[in-house]
């Protein structure tokens, strides 16, 4: 029998929706219902390809004593994260102060006014040692609600009240010793070994990474260079990387990065892509070329969807089996290989009969010290090997379009066709369709109507963009621009940013993850800190800076200066997690180049310019009778042809130095 979340779009939503359990989604009918009622609700938030949440959903969600304890004394509500992840953020904040940590699945108990008394993660059905079990924490809180319900109130209160409490900037201005103690901080976390950042369950942190690349190609240093390198190694040998499919997963449970956490995510994999183009950019290195290529192809040939754009990611689980297609067995190669071949790939890719997994291997190039030979002798087989896994079944996809998600695709794939391939290529193809849809979800060029999810195409209108969501947006425009060379995504990007400073700023410093239009919850969240992927907070910083250099419009750069000042001046002691803002900050400290051409459109000197340099080069097209690059960079208004041959004119935000042509 379906409960209230029968019809809802959400993947997640779905697999509960015959769930014994009388789930309502997020909104006033559930909270309506807890206040006639005088219940506590249950909150649980999670994803569709979270593997602990089909877990804890297979022991308790489908368990109907659960449901009945639930059913009888809670009003149960079920929220996708990535449909409200504002929602998540408060709640994930609580949950954090509380344990110290905190995931998805996550549960919280709370007053039918939203004030949280309990929060905690995945809960086991029954106690298991000291883990308390769901069953006794639900039994435990309603006996307490019947008979002293003041007092959970009280704790909603004062845990409601510390989340709202104001956190002050320290006043500190961001500089180099800024850049310095994020540095150190990474150099101290840096495992030399295998690279990537602290111990087990290891995350590739792609904002550290592009960070690391951006201070290094600026100032020589070999030891940033060097985490930078062996990290982007040891991830494409290890097993959080599919060998046989391409793109990574979510995260290593190990310090090896053998053993993933199976769930794929579009953001991971875009952010990941982007690392190792930007990597070949600046060493030419195949293995960076290779691995950022075929991590595109994945996400085209499994993320991709029609009319255009891309689904927020690939479930853990397989058929119920965790990283179940993902795994092999001699046999199982043998049977697609034959003998010999079998042989061959079984020991380049550590696939052996007692498994590194649970019985079965996951096929990694760590144990194989001719790793570079891996890939021209064993291409065809890793095809074949791919082909017989399409035949079977595949992990779940959730359908749901994430426009920040989908502006960070569009970052890595305007600069892979940039940097590969160019405007003719595959790359290119989807980048442009993928721009073309992202600005027609603006409306138009209306900021307001932009919204944080859809599916296909489809708005909701209940789900309006949130901070990540602009800004990532506005820097895919920007980084699409690079390949176009239309100044409309110029006029886009800036607008977006616009609206941003309108309807996101708090007057204290920084910028609200919601708008000053959407939905009230007990706390407007703020999120400064990168986590998995770059902050909303980290992202203005980069996107304000980028716009300053650009156009060299003093008023970008006086937003881009004020928002490094506030991140750094909130930092405290733990500078490194802010890494993202600290490429606008390393783009301030050593400026880049910036070449204007006059011409009628793009030349080939300026296209291999683009190719053989790095990130740091910006390039801006003036074409003679188009007003519009004029408008986004006043500049460029003085900047004509000489000699009637294209013109290129070397520039520093908004200050030009005398032209040269074309011989």
């Amino acid at each position: 029998m379906s409960n209230h979340l029968s019809g809802q779009h959400s993947a997640y939503l779905e697999q509960h929706a015959e769930n014994p359990i009388d789930w309502y989604p997020w909104g006033d009918e559930a909270f309506e219902k807890a206040s006639r009622e005088q219940k506590p609700v249950f909150l649980s938030i999670g994803y569709a390809g979270c593997h602990w949440c089909h877990v804890m959903a297979r022991e308790s969600f489908e368990d109907k004593g659960i449901a009945e304890i639930l059913n009888r004394h809670y009003v149960a509500v079920k929220v996708d994260r990535e449909e409200r992840p504002d929602v998540d953020a408060v709640y994930l904040e609580v949950c954090s102060a509380l344990n110290g940590s905190a995931g998805w699945p996550m549960t919280i108990l709370m007053t039918p006014e939203k004030k949280p008394f309990w929060a905690g993660t995945y809960l086991p059905r029954e106690n298991r040692g000291r883990q308390p079990g769901l069953r006794a924490l639900l039994l435990v809180v309603a006996e307490k609600w019947r008979s002293d319900r003041k007092e959970l109130e009280k704790a909603g209160e004062e845990i409601t009240a510390y989340l709202q409490r104001e956190r002050e900037a320290d006043g500190a201005a961001a500089s180099e010793k800024t850049i310095q103690a994020a540095l150190g901080q990474l150099k101290q976390s840096f495992d030399g070994e295998y690279g990537g950042f602290g111990a087990a369950p290891k995350f590739p942190a792609p904002q550290n990474l592009l960070f690391l690349m951006r201070y290094a190609r600026a100032t020589g240093d070999e030891e940033a260079r060097h985490m930078v390198e062996l990290t982007l190694k040891k991830m494409a040998l290890g097993g959080i990387y599919d060998q046989i499919g391409g793109g990574f997963c979510r995260y290593s449970t190990d310090r090896e990065w053998l053993k993933p956490h199976f769930e794929k995510t579009l953001y991971d994999n875009a952010l990941l892509a982007l690392c190792y183009t930007e990597a070949y950019q600046q060493g030419r290195f195949p293995l960076y070329r290779r691995i950022a290529c075929e991590t595109l192809d994945y996400c085209l040939r499994e993320l991709w969807i029609e009319p255009g754009g891309f689904c927020s990611g690939q479930d853990a689980d397989c058929q119920g089996v965790e990283g179940g297609s993902y795994l092999l067995t001699p046999e199982m190669v043998e049977k697609v290989l034959g003998p010999e071949r079998a042989r061959h790939f079984c020991e380049t890719y550590d696939v052996t009969p007692e498994g590194n997994f649970q019985g079965r291997s996951i096929p990694n190039l760590l144990l194989n010290d001719r790793w570079h030979l891996a890939d021209e002798a064993h291409a065809q087989d890793r095809k074949r090997l791919l082909s017989d896994r399409e035949q079977n079944a595949r992990p779940g996809r959730d359908p749901k379009l994430v426009t920040a998600w989908n502006g960070m695709m569009l970052m890595a794939l305007s600069r892979a066709a940039l940097v590969f391939s160019g405007n003719d290529s595959d790359y290119y193809q989807h980048a442009f369709r993928l721009s073309r849809v992202l600005l027609e979800l603006c409306g138009g060029y209306e900021p307001e109507k932009l919204q944080s999810v859809y599916y296909g195409k489809q708005s909701l209108g209940q789900y309006p963009a949130q901070l990540d969501d602009y800004v990532f947006l506005a820097l895919g425009l920007l980084e699409f621009y690079q390949l176009e060379l239309d100044s409309l995504y110029l006029l886009a990007a800036e607008q977006l940013a616009d609206y941003v400073l309108a309807h996101f700023s708090d007057p204290s410093g920084g910028f609200f993850r919601t708008s000053d239009r959407s939905e009230q919850l007990i706390k407007r969240p703020k999120e400064i800190f990168d986590g998995a992927s770059p902050s909303g907070n980290s992202a203005a910083a980069l996107l304000f800076e980028k716009l300053y250099l650009l156009s060299g419009k003093e008023k970008r750069g006086r937003a881009a200066a004020k928002q490094l000042d506030d991140l750094a001046g909130r930092s405290g002691n733990a500078s490194a997690g802010l890494c993202y803002a600290w490429i606008a900050l390393a783009d301030r400290l050593y400026p880049g180049k910036q070449l204007v051409l006059v011409n009628e459109g793009p030349t080939e000197l300026l296209r291999e310019i683009q190719r053989r340099s790095g990130p740091d080069l910006s390039v801006l097209l003036k074409e003679p009778e188009d007003p519009k690059l004029s408008r986004f960079a006043p500049f460029t208004a003085d900047l004509v042809r000489k000699e009637n041959k294209p013109t290129y004119y070397p520039c520093e935000t908004g200050a030009c130095s005398l032209p040269f042509t074309e011989d």
